[in-house]
C-alpha cells in the first residue's frame, strides 16, 4: 500500500518551498495589524470565559505556530473566539469550581480533549461531519449566542455583580442590580462602546480626509480597539478609577506561557467531554466555512480533514502552554486576508508579536478596566448577530424557520450547550424528515420532445395503462416505505393501470432497507398483475442493483431512457395509431 506523501499532513511542506521575500513582507504586515488586534481580543476572550487575562494571550502564541504547520488555510487567524469562549465558560461552570487554578487546569484540559477529538476525526478523515449541521440552525445559535455574549457583558459596563448563564436568569439580576450602578465603570464602558462602534465606521473616512493614504487609514482603523484600551488605561491611572469601584484587570504576569498539563482525572473529563465535542464540532463548523469563503476568493482550496488536523494541533498546543480552546475567528481571518496575507506563516508572525507582548507589554495592563474589555467584546459580538435569518427561513421554508427559531430560544433561556444540542439534533432531524417524505411526481411527455415533467405543472401527454413516476430522492431505510405506500395507493386508483414506471434520475443511492421495498413492490404488483419498470438509473445504483436478486425478480424490464419506456410500453409518439386524424377511417 502507497503511503501518501508527508505534505498531505504537513501543508507548510507545499507553501513552504515557495515562499519568498515578498511572501514574507506581505505576511509582516498582516501580522502587525492582526497582532494589534488580538492583543486586546485576547484579553477579553480570556475574560468571557471567565479566566484570567494573561491565558487569553497564552491561547494566542503557540496554536497560531502549530495551525501554521498543520492548517491547509493560507489566511485563517486562529485564536480565542467569543462563541467558543463562552462555551468554555459554561462547560467549567458546570463544575462548580472556586479556585482559579483549578478553573484554569479546567480550561487547559477542555483545549486537550477538544484538540484530541479534532485531531482524531482528521486523521481518520471525518471532515463531513460538518454537513450535520445545517446553516440556519448554527446561524440561529450563533445569532444567540451573540445576544447572550453581549447581554453578559452588561455587568462590567454597569460595574455590577448581576450572575446568571442564561437571558432569563441574566436579565432580571442585572435589574435587581441596576442601583449599584458604578458611575466611573459606566462612563468608561458607555464611551469605550460608543468609541468602539464609531471606529468601525467613522475612523477610516476622517483618517483619510487628513490625507493618510487609504492602506494606512485602514491599518489606523483597525487599531481602534488599542486606542480604547491605551486611552482608559491611562485614564484609570491618571485618576486612580480603581479606588473608586472600577474593576481593573490587576497585575498579568510577564513571560511566555508555561508548559502546562491537562488533568487526567476520570471525573473531571466525564463532566467536559460532551462540552468539548459540543466546542469541536461548532468551532470546526464556524472555521471551515470562514476558510472556505476566503480561500474561494483567491481561487484557493482547503481541505476540511486537514483543517481538523489543523485546529485539533492547535488546542493541543494551547493545552500544553496554558491556554483554552481556540478556533478559526471570522473578524481577525477578514482583517488578515484583507491585509493581504499570503501563506499561514502571517500566523506564526503573529505568535511572535503576541509572544513580545507578553515579555514587554503586560504590566501595562494593571489599569486596564475590565469595562473596557467588555466593550471590546460586545462589539465584536453584536456583528455575528443575525436576526434577518428568521425572515429569510419564515419566507423560505417553515421547517427551517421552526429550527431556527427553537435553537434561537433553547440557547438564550436554556444555555449554549443545550442550545448547540438542540442545534446539533435538529439539523439531523431535520435531514430525516426532509428526506422521508421524499418528493414524487407523476410525469408525462411534452408534446414534440423527448422530454418528460409534472403532469401537475406542464401540458403533457401520458398513457393511461401506464403510470410514471419520477422519484427525485436517494432511497434508504427512512424514506423506502413511503415510496411503496405512495406507488400502491395511485395504483389503487387506476383501474387500467398494467404498468407502473419509476424513473430514477435523482436516485443516488438504494440502500438495504430500500432494496427490500422495491422487491416487495415488485412482488404485490405482480399479484395484480402490473408489471414494474425502471428507467434512468445511475451506473452506482445499477451496479449496486446486480448484486442483488432484485432485477432477476423484476417483473419488467430496466430502460436506459424514459423514452424508450414510452415507445416500448405504448405506440411511439410519431406512431399513425397516435395521430388522431390519421387513424380516422
Amino acid at each position: 500500500m502507497t503511503l501518501p506523501p508527508l505534505s498531505r499532513y504537513l501543508p507548510i511542506l507545499t507553501w513552504g518551498r515557495a515562499y519568498t521575500r515578498d511572501t514574507a513582507t506581505a505576511d509582516l504586515v498582516a501580522a502587525v495589524i492582526v497582532t494589534i488586534m488580538l492583543i486586546p481580543q485576547s484579553l477579553a476572550y480570556a475574560l468571557l470565559a471567565g479566566l484570567p487575562a494573561e491565558m487569553g494571550l497564552y491561547a494566542s502564541i503557540l496554536p497560531l505556530v502549530a495551525y501554521a504547520i498543520f492548517g491547509s488555510s493560507r489566511t485563517l487567524a486562529v485564536g480565542p473566539v467569543a462563541v467558543v469562549s463562552l462555551m468554555t465558560a459554561a462547560a467549567i461552570g458546570q463544575l462548580g469550581l472556586s479556585d482559579p487554578g483549578d478553573i484554569a487546569l479546567a480550561a487547559i484540559t477542555l483545549a486537550f480533549i477538544s484538540g484530541g477529538i479534532l485531531t482524531l476525526l482528521g486523521v481518520l478523515r471525518l471532515g463531513f461531519i460538518a454537513n450535520f449541521l445545517s446553516h440556519p440552525v448554527i446561524a440561529g445559535f450563533i445569532t444567540a449566542s451573540g445576544v447572550l455574549i453581549a447581554a453578559s457583558q452588561l455587568k462590567h459596563i454597569l460595574g455590577v455583580d448581576a450572575e446568571g448563564e442564561t437571558l432569563i436568569k441574566l436579565v432580571p439580576s442585572l435589574i435587581a442590580h441596576l442601583g449599584q450602578v458604578n458611575i466611573p465603570t459606566l462612563t468608561i464602558g458607555a464611551a469605550a462602546t460608543a468609541f468602539l462602534f464609531w471606529v468601525r465606521k467613522g475612523l477610516k473616512p476622517l483618517l483619510m480626509s487628513l490625507g493618510i493614504p487609504h492602506k494606512l487609514a485602514e491599518t489606523g482603523a483597525k487599531a481602534g480597539p488599542v486606542v480604547a484600551v491605551v486611552a482608559t488605561t491611562l485614564a484609570a491611572w491618571l485618576f486612580n478609577l480603581g479606588d473608586h469601584g472600577v474593576k481593573l484587570v490587576g497585575e498579568v504576569p510577564t513571560g511566555l506561557p508555561p508548559l502546562s498539563a491537562p488533568s487526567f482525572d476520570l471525573t473531571m473529563w466525564g463532566a467536559l467531554l460532551l462540552p468539548a465535542v459540543l466546542i469541536s464540532i461548532i468551532g470546526f463548523v464556524e472555521s471551515v466555512s470562514v476558510a472556505q469563503t476566503l480561500a474561494a476568493r483567491r481561487r484557493q482550496r482547503i481541505d476540511p480533514d486537514q483543517e481538523l488536523i489543523g485546529l485539533g494541533t492547535s488546542n493541543l498546543a494551547s493545552s500544553l502552554s496554558g491556554g483554552f480552546p481556540v478556533t478559526g475567528g471570522f473578524s481577525r481571518s477578514v482583517v488578515n486576508f484583507d491585509a493581504g496575507a499570503e501563506t499561514p506563516a502571517a500566523g506564526a508572525y503573529t505568535a511572535v508579536g503576541i509572544a513580545v507582548a507578553t515579555l514587554a507589554l503586560t504590566p501595562l495592563l494593571f489599569f486596564l478596566p475590565k469595562a473596557t474589555l467588555a466593550a471590546t467584546i460586545i462589539v465584536a459580538v453584536l456583528g455575528l448577530v443575525d436576526v434577518s435569518i428568521l425572515k429569510k427561513t419564515w419566507i423560505y421554508n417553515k421547517v427551517d424557520f421552526a429550527a431556527v427559531a427553537a435553537t434561537i430560544v433553547l440557547t438564550l433561556t436554556l444555555g449554549v450547550e443545550t442550545g448547540v444540542s438542540a442545534g446539533v439534533l435538529l439539523s439531523i432531524f431535520l435531514h430525516l424528515y426532509k428526506t422521508s417524505k421524499p418528493h414524487v411526481a407523476e410525469v408525462g411527455l411534452v408534446p414534440g420532445t423527448h422530454h418528460f415533467r409534472n403532469i401537475h405543472r406542464h401540458k403533457v401527454d401520458t398513457l393511461p395503462h401506464v403510470l410514471t413516476l419520477r422519484v427525485d430522492e436517494s432511497l434508504y431505510f427512512v424514506n423506502a416505505r413511503f415510496l411503496e405506500e405512495y406507488v400502491l395507493n395511485r395504483v389503487a386508483e387506476c383501474a387500467d393501470l398494467r404498468h407502473v414506471v419509476l424513473m430514477f434520475p435523482a436516485v443516488n443511492d438504494v440502500d438495504i432497507s430500500a432494496l427490500e421495498t422495491l422487491e416487495e413492490l415488485n412482488t404485490r404488483l405482480g399479484e395484480v398483475n402490473i408489471t414494474l419498470h425502471l428507467t434512468e438509473v445511475k451506473g452506482p445504483v445499477m451496479d449496486r442493483l446486480k448484486r442483488s436478486r432484485f432485477l432477476d425478480d423484476l417483473s419488467g424490464q430496466v430502460f436506459l431512457s424514459q423514452y424508450d419506456a414510452w415507445c416500448a410500453l405504448g405506440p411511439c409518439p410519431d406512431d399513425p395509431r397516435d395521430d388522431p386524424i390519421a387513424a380516422a377511417p
